[in-house]
């Protein structure tokens, strides 16, 4: 497995050398998930950071009532974490599914902790991602509130249409907050 995008993605934050890009992804393994397959599963600890180099992969939560509420999608060139569970080590509330054949990059703890020793400003490019990410969170929340419905849907299409080309209706309309019934609704309008 080639560790060229997750360079690549480092090079877009830091500024190391061979040698030290070299000792990150050491710190980082290859793993291969199946499609349908899970990362993880709510109520185990995350027990890994990961970066991903094919494919995709569903962020959820289920309900009490079983309904499923998708947080956000990972795909190629993106982080994949719980950041709750894996810092604080206690059970997860989401579960990470792979909807289609996929490779990733998983660092646990314990390694995260010595590549910081190692390479001190390595927790310089985790504090970018996670500033990135929580900009992220919080443009979808201000999306959420100030559109609607609609909206939302044709701004996710629009801005991720490799992803969105690859989720049923199901999880589109869960990831956007709605029913399925009425995203189908929004879709006869777009025709």
């Amino acid at each position: 497995m080639s560790y060229g995008l997750l360079i690549q993605n480092i090079n877009k934050n830091l500024n190391l050398s061979n040698k030290e890009l070299d000792l990150v992804c050491k710190y980082f393994k290859p793993t291969e998930i199946k499609k349908r397959e899970f990362l993880l599963t709510q109520g185990s600890i995350c027990k890994f950071e990961g970066f991903v180099l094919e494919g995709c992969f569903r962020i959820f939560t289920i309900d009490k009532k079983g309904n499923e509420n998708t947080l956000y999608f990972a795909a190629k060139d993106w982080w994949l974490m719980d950041i709750d569970s894996f810092m604080n080590q206690i059970p997860s509330n989401l579960n990470m599914q792979a909807l289609e054949d996929s490779k990733v990059l998983l660092i646990n703890r314990q390694d995260k902790m010595m590549l910081y020793n190692s390479i001190p400003i390595v927790e310089k490019l985790f504090r970018i991602m996670s500033q990135k990410a929580l900009v992220s969170w919080q443009r979808r929340l201000i999306r959420n509130h100030a559109f609607t419905a609609k909206e939302r849907y044709f701004y996710f299409i629009k801005t991720y249409p490799d992803i969105s080309s690859k989720l049923t209706d199901k999880q589109i309309a869960g990831y956007l907050g709605i029913r399925h019934e009425f995203l189908s609704k929004i879709k006869k309008t777009e025709k």
